[in-house]
């Protein structure tokens, strides 16, 4: 780990970090997140019988929109290519919970850590736009970063 930040020049000003001189590598990185709902929500949303279509397949589209377009979201990020996206999508009755996990892949000079997190995120919000009118209440909660494969820092996992 480095003990600056990257993202600030030398006089404290904010650029885009030249990743010209990397090597290309294989990277991966995998992030989650939950959203937390109502029982009748869930169930709703389980059931198919949400009028504005199904949600978790709504929400997989938007979780691999939202990691193909995190340059243009997230000032000072690379627009690097993405080879995969996978969106996971667990309903969990006992916590009234939907877990996202988001699985991206590339061959480039810098990861792919923020695609995952944005990707998790969107997908996230997705569920709760499309619930929002019967249960506002929803929460958001635990997005992190799982793990990382690839590039000079090498691999990190989230204890």
């Amino acid at each position: 780990m480095t003990d600056k930040l990257t993202h600030l020049n030398a006089k404290g000003e904010a650029h885009m970090v030249d990743v010209g001189a990397k090597d290309v590598t294989t990277r991966e990185a995998i992030a989650e997140g939950r959203i937390a709902m109502q029982a009748a929500t869930l169930k709703l949303i389980i059931e198919g019988g949400h009028k504005k279509g199904d949600v978790l397949a709504v929400a997989r589209v938007a979780g691999i929109m939202a990691a193909k377009k995190t340059a243009e979201l997230v000032p000072l990020c690379h627009a690097i290519p993405i080879s995969a996206v996978d969106i996971a999508l667990e309903t969990d009755p006992n916590t009234s919970t939907v877990t996202c996990r988001a699985t991206v892949r590339t061959q480039a000079q810098t990861g792919v850590e923020m695609e995952a997190l944005t990707a998790v995120q969107i997908a996230l919000l997705t569920i709760y736009d499309m619930c929002k009118a019967v249960d506002r209440g929803m929460t958001i909660t635990d997005v992190r970063l799982l793990s990382k494969t690839g590039g000079k820092s090498g691999n990190w996992q989230r204890a």
